[in-house]
């Protein structure tokens, strides 16, 4: 029963965060397309810039509207489901979020309504202001989340207390420069600028091919393929720091993500494509490219990537040093004070407490791990390595893709170097039909990121079976189909206002074009 819960409270977390990151990254990508075409309207004076932020930002705010709407359940799930985790780790995580949200609704809220409504009322450089403003509060946004996501996944600067039974601050300038969270961070947001970067190349695609707006649809272009080309670029650099940070940090989703069932002899090969089977712990048909996998793990050819058995046996002599954590930890909390807490038993949980987390996954099989047998250890110890086929397939969907992405730009960018945006149509075709590729790559990176590191909410730390809160299953399963309904409204509604204003086209803009004067030409009297 309790693993129902645990399991639908995953599903509904994943579907609400699933949904919502079909906004964000069109958010954060579309606002620094903004600022960089006000910026050219601002440099030369040319209206068509100017009508181009009109245009790409009325998306924009459609977009950043549902964006806010759905990302604001997603924190009160915290307290809602995963109670026992907001208390556990609520001194760390609680203040990312706490400053996220303020980035978010006073940052970010306050300028997007200075953007539509200041055109009139601000000076240009005033307004120019503004729209990077928008920018960087999109981005903080991003960068305060995942430093939270970056902690759960690398829990740094923090210590449990055995008084408390709580996880507490001791750096937090170790929370905030994370390496995993860094690494997250500049990933996910130059994913962010391919999703906008494609979304304005599909779009002003569509106008050239129906023959409208084709001074506007081309300067777009212009813009989306090169600032996309230099995000697909950052995407695989980033992505390729990410790898070796899991070797670090996440060795288990590693080899997952490899389906690396053994370990190999270094360096070791990438998989290029084959069919995991976890329950026979083996993959049928692999191609392997020799060294690959090696090379980017590493940076070595020397240095080994464990494979998903050892990392098990690992499990289990890391599960039984929990054991001796958590016996020390009942006798700590038994004794009432520190002062009667014996010595032996404080070094015991000092020397052993770092893995208290691996006992705990043993509250899935008996109620008090020290009476947990032998037999359910290896299980507890097999429940560290996640469902390998998810992992496997998404993230080759994604790095197939982030290739594609690439390709696509880089096409996009000569042609626009020798102005011969319109001369294929086929080519103008398939950047119309890749609009929604970008969003699929998202997703499954975030299947990667977030699968990945089960069974655990917190790496190392803490099981996601024993984060969640004391709901029955009836309660989960209605919150997960009004959700579902709600937000597959709140997507049909984007998407017809979205496909309405590009039907609709940008407005006419008035303003006079600048008239730039020779100092030898004196203007008529």
């Amino acid at each position: 029963m309790e693993l129902d819960i645990v399991a639908l409270s995953r599903l509904q977390f994943a579907l609400t965060a699933l949904y919502h990151f079909l906004f964000v990254p069109l958010t954060i990508g579309l606002a620094i397309l903004l600022a960089i075409m006000e910026t050219v309207y601002v440099m030369t004076g040319r209206v068509i810039w100017r009508q181009m932020t009109k245009f790409w930002g009325g998306l924009f705010g459609i977009n950043f509207v549902l964006g806010v709407a759905t990302g604001l359940v997603m924190e009160f799930q915290f307290g809602m489901n995963w109670s026992y985790y907001s208390h556990y780790v609520g001194d760390i995580f609680g203040a990312p979020l706490a400053i996220e949200g303020l980035m978010a609704f006073f940052l970010e809220a306050t300028f997007v309504g200075l953007f539509f409504f200041g055109w009139d009322k601000l000076s240009k450089v005033g307004h120019l202001v503004v729209t990077w403003l928008v920018a960087a509060g999109s981005n903080f946004s991003a960068l305060w989340i995942l430093i939270a996501n970056g902690w759960m996944q690398n829990p740094v600067g923090a210590a449990f207390n055995p008084q408390t039974m709580r996880m507490e601050v001791t750096d937090f300038f170790a929370v905030l420069f994370n390496p995993v969270a860094q690494a997250k961070f500049v990933h996910t947001v130059s994913a962010a600028y391919v999703v906008a970067a494609i979304f304005v190349l599909g779009v002003s695609a569509w106008y050239l091919l129906k023959g409208r707006h084709i001074d506007l649809a081309k300067r777009s272009m212009t813009v989306a393929a090169s600032f996309g080309l230099a995000a697909s670029l950052s995407v695989v650099v980033l992505g390729d720091e990410s790898g070796y940070l899991s070797t670090e940090h996440q060795k288990m989703k590693l080899a997952a993500i490899e389906a690396m069932w053994k370990t190999e002899p270094a360096p070791a090969a990438f998989t290029l494509i084959g069919f995991p089977d976890q329950a026979a712990r083996e993959t049928h048909y692999a191609i392997h490219i020799p060294w690959v996998m090696g090379l980017i793990g590493t940076r070595s050819l020397t240095t080994e990537i464990p494979g998903i058995t050892d990392l098990v046996d690992r499990a289990k002599l890391r599960i039984r040093q929990g054991l001796v954590a958590y016996d020390a930890l009942q006798k700590i909390r038994a004794a009432g004070s520190t002062a009667a807490i014996p010595a032996d038993v404080k070094a015991a949980f000092e020397a052993n407490g770092a893995e208290l987390g691996y006992a705990l996954l043993l509250k899935r099989y008996v109620d008090d791990p020290r009476l947990a047998t032998d037999a359910q250890i290896d299980k507890a110890a097999w429940d560290t390595v996640p469902a390998v086929a998810p992992l496997f397939w998404a993230f080759r969907i994604m790095v197939g893709l982030g290739m594609f992405f690439i390709l696509l730009t880089a096409t996009f960018f000569v042609l626009s170097a020798r102005r011969m945006l319109d001369r294929y149509p086929l080519l103008l075709r398939i950047a119309v039909l890749a609009i929604p590729l970008p969003w699929i790559a998202a997703e499954a990176g975030w299947i990667v990121a977030e699968v990945g590191r089960q069974p655990w909410v917190i790496e190392g730390v803490l099981p996601t079976a024993a984060a969640v809160s004391s709901l029955g299953i009836g309660q989960v399963l209605f919150t997960i189909v009004c959700f579902a309904l709600i937000y597959t409204v709140l997507i049909v509604i984007e998407m017809k206002l979205m496909v309405r204003a590009i039907k609709a086209g940008p407005e006419p803009d008035q303003e006079p074009e600048a008239v730039l004067l020779s100092p030898l030409v004196v203007p008529a009297e």
